[in-house]
């Protein structure tokens, strides 16, 4: 196995790693002063803090954002990348990459990444809106990181 992380399910980890990681957020986002009023509010030492502040981080939207990766062919028509791209912008999510082969014989392959944000809820009803676009087919989900 190679890789320094693993993502573990926190129900697996003992109580004092998801309290760090609260009382770290505490001290960021202001709402306590310092660590010892952070940590006394968690409810763990200053040192199990100490210890493990290092080493315990919450995924957020903030610390781990979604991407998404969506190939679909489209016709070589003008107008229609604008279409796809509105109906992208109108489920919130913002266009990272836009990669688009020559047509041949007036299709194109295109491949568009996605920030997901904190939701993709509706990356399912979006995909099925792009396909009903006249001039858009075979939309495939390659994969979401």
């Amino acid at each position: 196995m190679s890789g320094k992380y693993l993502v573990v399910d926190k129900s697996i980890l003992p109580p004092y790693c998801e309290k760090v990681a609260e009382a770290k957020r505490l001290v960021d986002d202001g709402t306590c002063r310092d660590v010892s009023e952070a940590v006394r509010r968690v409810g763990i030492s200053r040192s199990t803090y100490y210890k493990y502040r290092n080493f315990v981080k919450e995924m957020s939207a903030v610390t781990y954002n979604r991407h998404a990766m969506i190939s679909m062919m489209m016709q070589h028509e003008v107008g229609l990348l604008q279409a796809m791209l509105k109906v992208i912008s109108n489920y919130g999510y913002s266009v990272w990459t836009i990669n688009q082969n020559p047509p041949v014989e007036s299709k194109a392959n295109v491949v568009v990444t996605l920030d997901l944000g904190d939701e993709s809820d509706d990356l399912d009803e979006m995909i099925s809106e792009l396909e009903s676009l006249r001039g858009i087919s075979r939309v495939q989900l390659l994969g979401i990181d």
